[in-house]
């Protein structure tokens, strides 16, 4: 971690915008830091937004193997027939999983949905019990499906805490499916639709990711939005208006962009102290990080940040490679802001007889 020159950017943060929203969240998507939130804990109907851990499943589907972008499926008569927002996909009709992962994103279709949650999970009922599942996986503690689809059903619901969290799961477990949710038209069956997620039409750095409305619901809007490197996440929930919603994710995003900063502190993987070890073949150890370190900070406090690593004093053999033996705490005056475990980057066996006797000896003197 280098100190930068003088940051000229303000230091006094204002308060959040004032939304018009029954809910919240505003968090970082390398840090997951929760930068602003109103009601971010309170049960709320999710409506379309139900269709991202949809998606989370069919990526992780992918990614593992188990199925195909260039999958066909055979659309059941289910599927044809569910209602609201459509792709109008056609009975017995073979449509790709790629065109199916579109019209969801795009189309916002019902019927994609159902199709491809049938799909991946063999019938509807057992794709559900992995939404859930996954949910709790993720941390979702707010969160309980009763449907791939959103339409408003008893006992379906999230919150706007749950909804950043599978959206942060999204965007750094499925990279490689992530531009999906940046596409601005889809064209099927002689029907040309837009996406809904007005913000691709009005700034150029949001690249995603799903609108929502029941009148249960209210407009909800998730949005992403990537600026010098930063990458923030906005869930709006409950609000009046389809322009409401894009106007409050646009001042949400805004104000923070404005007023924080994500900083790459450390990379992972790399030694950032060596401490002695008693009883070991080797006399010290490289010690580091399993994964990158970014902190999200106000703008302008980046040069008080100060790193702090604790270990034990006497180090001791055996130790394996990847075994946590410390914390690195990196600090702004007297606050952690963020901590994170060390790790041993490689393993140290006990060493011979006579070198484990000096280091008995050693180590009481």
């Amino acid at each position: 971690m280098t100190t930068p020159a003088p940051n000229h950017q303000p230091t006094i943060i204002p308060q959040a915008p004032n939304l018009d929203a029954n809910g919240y969240v505003l968090m970082d998507a390398n840090t997951g830091m929760i930068i602003a939130h109103k009601n971010m804990h309170q049960k709320m109907q999710p409506a379309s937004l139900t269709k991202l851990m949809t998606l989370y499943l069919t990526f992780e589907a992918l990614k593992n193997g188990q199925i195909h972008l260039t999958d066909k499926v055979r659309v059941s008569k289910t599927a044809w027939a569910t209602g609201g927002s459509r792709m109008f996909l056609n009975e017995g009709s073979l449509v790709t999983v790629q065109k199916l992962i579109d019209g969801i994103i795009v189309a916002s279709g019902n019927d994609a949905c159902t199709a491809l949650a049938q799909y991946v999970g063999g019938n509807q009922a057992t794709f559900v019990e992995m939404m859930n599942a996954t949910a709790q996986q993720l941390g979702m503690k707010g969160t309980h499906y009763v449907d791939p689809t959103g339409l408003p059903k008893p006992g379906h619901h999230t919150t706007p805490y749950d909804m950043a969290l599978l959206t942060h799961a999204i965007i750094n477990n499925f990279p490689q499916y992530y531009p999906f949710f940046k596409q601005g038209w889809i064209n099927y069956n002689g029907i040309k639709q837009p996406n809904r997620n007005r913000l691709l039409w009005r700034d150029p750095s949001v690249d995603g990711l799903k609108t929502g409305h029941t009148e249960e619901a209210g407009y909800c809007l998730i949005a992403s939005a990537l600026r010098h490197g930063m990458r923030l996440i906005s869930v709006v929930m409950g609000t009046p208006t389809d322009a409401s919603r894009a106007n409050d994710s646009e001042a949400l995003l805004n104000w923070g962009f404005r007023y924080y900063q994500t900083h790459k502190l450390f990379d992972a993987a790399t030694a950032l102290a060596h401490p002695n070890v008693w009883f070991g073949q080797s006399k010290t150890l490289p010690i580091g990080l399993a994964s990158t370190l970014y902190v999200t900070i106000p703008a302008g406090s980046y040069s008080n940040l100060k790193p702090e690593v604790n270990i034990p004093n006497k180090l001791q053999a055996p130790i394996q490679k990847g075994q946590m033996v410390g914390t690195l705490n990196i600090r702004n005056g007297n606050e952690i802001v963020t901590s994170a475990p060390l790790i041993a980057l490689k393993g140290d066996q006990k060493g011979g007889i006579f070198s484990r006797a000096w280091d008995h000896i050693a180590v009481h003197f």
